[in-house]
């Protein structure tokens, strides 16, 4: 008979300690910010933007890779599904805290400001969508379509658990929600990230956001699986043969991300594209190179693709975390590369705001998953592979 995988009054203490420092120290570092803001707003949306896109893509990302898991299958999905479901369900958290954002549009978009797309041609051009009413319009519409896909799968992970396998009608779910989630995204990304420069344009720039978010996600759930598998109930269910096969999508994901990166750039600088080239002239042409062209090369995909070759490593779970928690620190540089150089258009720079928000926003966000988390078992007890999944890899040397 397949255990109940409620959480233990052991581990539910452990997760109300954790809720409550995360919770702490996200409202602390949050208000000591919002100090910081009164002297330098723009610094302060700058990193507030960076910092959101980053958990925004957690969440996202935790979705579409639950998507892709109904529409798979796999033992991998059964034990992560608990986890990232309870990602997904901070949505309605990332709806509250994209107010600071829509607050801060004249510190962060030049298209917010009427006198400057009068005397900019590219801006004027594109004012028609890319003006603040229409800004404010498409994002309800986003956080509407996610709230929505979100709502479905979660009634159909609770009905499963309570009448059985929901399998089918979930990947009817699914396969359209993957198709609206990557042109939501794309569109997001696009109005949140591409418009911070009025010259730029890109093709492929929805891809690699929707790649980054899954990278993210995948990352995530490997860590807290990993944390998790440490006390019962999860301590007899998770197997070498579950982070082995996390590691090998991590490891499509990194793949993925490198060849969309090295893709957009060699496309753009040989063809030397006229509303391309200008987004990495002035970039690399400072010490905002060495970031892009260094250490995001470096660190989030030639290190971490040569570690993940490694089939002991991606069945060794604290080896595994190691390179998870590289690729995780690399995440929020990707999306400070991205943001920052708006800001700081000299050359590379840190302020303490660059590290109090995303702290401040992963501690608030730590404390809504740790909630959600606890108000289900860990795993789906409905799911028509469970029996299957808990055995994974037991007929394996």
């Amino acid at each position: 008979m397949t255990p109940s995988f409620s959480i233990t009054a052991e581990l539910d203490f452990d997760l109300r300690r954790w809720q409550k420092l995360a919770l702490g120290v996200g409202l602390i570092l949050l208000l000591v910010s919002i100090i910081g803001a009164f002297w330098n707003p723009s610094e302060f949306f700058h990193s507030y933007l960076f910092s959101y896109l980053f958990w925004f893509g957690l969440t996202l990302g935790s979705m579409a890779v639950v998507m892709i898991q109904y529409l798979t299958g796999g033992a991998w999905g059964v034990i992560s599904r608990r986890t990232l479901e309870s990602a997904m369900r901070t949505l309605p958290l990332l709806v509250v805290l994209f107010i600071p954002i829509a607050a801060g549009m004249p510190q962060l978009y030049d298209w917010a400001h009427l006198d400057r797309v009068r005397n900019d041609a590219v801006l004027l051009h594109r004012y028609s969508y890319m003006n603040p009413t229409m800004f404010i319009a498409r994002a309800v519409l986003y956080f509407i379509v996610w709230l929505l896909f979100a709502y479905f799968l979660d009634r159909g992970s609770r009905r499963e658990d309570r009448q059985g396998d929901q399998t089918s009608k979930m990947a009817r779910i699914s396969a359209p929600g993957l198709l609206v989630y990557t042109f939501t995204v794309t569109f997001a990304s696009i109005d949140w990230a591409e418009s911070l420069r009025s010259d730029w344009f890109s093709t492929i720039w929805g891809f690699i956001f929707v790649v980054g978010q899954g990278l993210t996600a995948i990352s995530f759930a490997i860590v807290a699986i990993a944390a998790l598998s440490r006390r019962e109930p999860m301590a007899g269910a998770v197997k070498t043969a579950h982070f082995h096969d996390l590691g090998k999508l991590l490891f499509m994901f990194v793949m993925l991300w490198g060849y969309l990166e090295y893709s957009q750039l060699i496309i753009v600088w040989s063809g030397n594209l006229t509303h391309e080239i200008p987004w990495f002239l002035p970039t690399f042409g400072t010490s905002w190179g060495w970031v892009g062209g260094l250490v995001l090369i470096l660190f989030q995909f030639l290190i971490p693709f040569l570690l993940l070759l490694s089939r002991p490593l991606k069945r060794n779970p604290k080896a595994l975390c190691c390179v998870v928690g590289l690729l995780f620190v690399m995440r929020f540089v990707d999306l400070f590369w991205l943001v920052m150089p708006q800001a700081y258009t000299s050359g590379f720079r840190i302020n303490w705001m660059n590290f109090t928000l995303p702290l401040a926003l992963g501690g608030l966000w730590m404390a809504a998953f740790l909630w959600q988390l606890k108000r289900r078992p860990l795993l789906p007890l409905g799911a028509p592979n469970l029996e299957r999944a808990l055995t994974h890899g037991e007929h394996r040397r």
